[in-house]
């Protein structure tokens, strides 16, 4: 267990980002990933512990902390959940003796011919034995763990540092010249994905401006800046458009069990139109939003909302009084909707998100 001072560093850390987790001054996926890496790797360094289990503990239950203070922001229980699976990859890897590895695994399969870089030093391969519970020495266990740790979580940190360059890498295999792709609102992946493509096709992008929100206005504004023929239009025109639309590509703010997403607010009609048209709708996204969760809410949308006067203002006294007003921030888009995702392991089909889950989390830690 933690002794007292760093138990109340500990504690002080975990609770500064719940309160900004909870006033929404940390929001998005990637950089709630970051923030929640950043106090597990502060916990994880001051941590005492003796045994597996303890250290375990420790960080399930500052992860139920920070997800109960925003649960609708999924990638935070996603950091923990893979954190907590390379805790114990490194663990058994530490204790057993080397083996040679038989496991397959889509993302290296998908992966084959196209080796990455190895940009992490090569661990040791010198073994100190590890001795949980050592009564002479309740440190041994960590002081011999932690460095390995350490090492650990700061891969998953790299990970999410270079998400958007590997995400973006083969974007000129999916966007050929000329073509007319769809996009809609302000997704920091997306925007990376058609700059790069830009570098190597000539085509032409349609945003829609995603009211109330307008993010495809900044959107729209960072293309053209980057030499992009693109056009701005308003969410009623996606169905008028979509017949000379030759792709659809969307952000998600999480990727669900079944292939499904969530989506910014609007996805599903650009989704549902792509599919009356028989267009191709193509979902880029960071591996860190793989949520083995489901959608328990109802078959449209996510249980999380924006203010509504920003639909209906309370200048319209009247009306206001006689309606109820839904401003919801994200759509779930079904997985029929969709073609591919890519991540930055590789592009998958939604019916293969399981079996990446398998792979990326236990299944221990699916409820935190």
């Amino acid at each position: 267990m933690a002794s007292d001072p760093q138990s109340a560093a500990n504690q002080r850390i975990v609770e500064d980002l719940v309160s900004r987790l909870r006033r929404r001054q940390v929001v998005g996926s990637r950089a709630t990933a970051l923030e929640t890496l950043l106090v597990l790797r502060q916990v994880v360094s001051k941590a005492r512990f003796s045994n597996i289990d303890q250290l375990v503990n420790v960080i399930r239950s500052v992860g139920r902390r920070l997800v109960e203070a925003q649960p609708k922001e999924h990638s935070v229980g996603n950091t923990v959940r893979k954190v907590l699976h390379h805790i114990r990859e490194e663990y058994h890897t530490a204790s057993e003796p080397p083996a040679i590895e038989t496991s397959f695994s889509i993302a290296k399969f998908v992966l084959q011919g196209q080796p990455r870089r190895q940009t992490t030093i090569p661990r040791s391969e010198t073994r100190v034995p590890l001795k949980e519970n050592d009564p002479d020495d309740p440190d041994s266990f960590a002081r011999v763990l932690k460095p390995v740790l350490m090492e650990a979580i700061q891969d998953v940190f790299d990970e999410l540092e270079t998400v958007y360059d590997n995400i973006s890498k083969n974007a000129k295999d999916h966007i050929h010249s000329d073509e007319i792709i769809l996009t809609l609102g302000m997704s920091t992946t997306v925007q990376s994905f058609l700059k790069a493509a830009a570098h190597y096709r000539n085509y032409t992008v349609i945003v829609a401006e995603t009211a109330p929100s307008y993010g495809g206005r900044e959107m729209a504004k960072s293309l053209s800046s980057a030499g992009i023929s693109t056009f701005l239009v308003p969410d009623s025109s996606i169905y008028a458009l979509m017949s000379r639309v030759n792709k659809v590509i969307l952000g998600a703010h999480a990727i669900l069990a079944n292939g499904g997403m969530f989506a910014t607010s609007g996805s599903l009609l650009a989704a549902t139109a792509a599919r009356s048209y028989s267009t191709p709708v193509v979902v880029c996204a960071g591996q860190f939003k793989l949520t083995p969760l489901w959608n328990l809410y109802h078959e449209y949308g996510a249980l999380d909302f924006g203010d509504p006067s920003a639909v209906l203002g309370f200048e319209e006294g009247d009306l206001v009084d006689k309606v109820d007003v839904v401003n919801p921030y994200y759509d779930y888009v079904q997985p029929e909707l969709l073609d591919v995702f890519i991540t930055n392991y590789g592009d998958h089909p939604p019916s293969s998100i399981y079996r990446l889950l398998k792979e990326t989390y236990d299944d221990e830690d699916n409820e935190l």
